[in-house]
């Protein structure tokens, strides 16, 4: 048996050793009155729940983002497992905004109209091909999104056979908003920073 003090010093050097690319662990102490190593404390502080640990996955799917205007990430989820996950930006193999310029932008079409006026994808769609393209049912999943998608993403929602949509900010789309009303998917807003 070690003397109590390695054993503090073995915890101190654990706790200066975190970090990491998604580093969370978990420092592990003796516990004097059994001699096993048990779990002390997590790093980072409290361990999310679910619908945080999936928001923060689409933040940082969003970053992945080519739009010159709005970052967006999202993701599929069902049973607690990530199914797809999409950003919005250009068509694979067409050059991205990042490089030649956003359209809207020369044409002045405000945010939320015009749609069309736009050589990227959604997120939200972006997700639900990629689950497609990868042969994944979407149907009762769960969508993640950084933002309220949109009327246009709605309907590929709606049809996709996605029941639930969590977001972390909104976006003014009063249309969208009653189509997920008539098509009895909820829609939460969850803002935990």
């Amino acid at each position: 048996m070690r003397p109590i003090s390695s054993v503090c010093a073995k915890d101190q050097r654990i706790k200066e050793n975190q970090g990491g690319a998604l580093g969370r662990r978990i420092i592990r102490k003796r516990n004097d009155m059994t001699g096993k190593n048990v779990p002390s404390q997590n790093v980072l502080g409290t361990r999310p729940d679910w619908d945080t640990y999936f928001l923060d996955i689409v933040d940082l799917v969003s970053r992945r983002s080519t739009c010159l205007r709005r970052a967006v990430g999202a993701g599929l989820v069902r049973d607690k497992r990530i199914l797809a996950t999409g950003y919005n930006g250009a068509p694979s193999k067409l050059q991205h905004c990042l490089d030649i310029g956003c359209l809207r932008e020369q044409l002045q079409v405000p945010s939320g109209e015009r749609h069309e006026l736009c050589r990227g994808l959604h997120a939200e769609q972006n997700a639900i091909i990629q689950a497609a393209l990868h042969g994944v049912s979407t149907k009762d999943a769960t969508l993640y999104c950084t933002n309220h998608p949109c009327v246009i993403c709605a309907k590929m929602i709606i049809n996709a056979g996605i029941t639930h949509i969590v977001i972390r900010n909104g976006y003014s789309d009063k249309l969208a908003a009653e189509m997920f009303k008539e098509a009895a998917i909820s829609v939460v807003q969850f803002n935990n920073f």
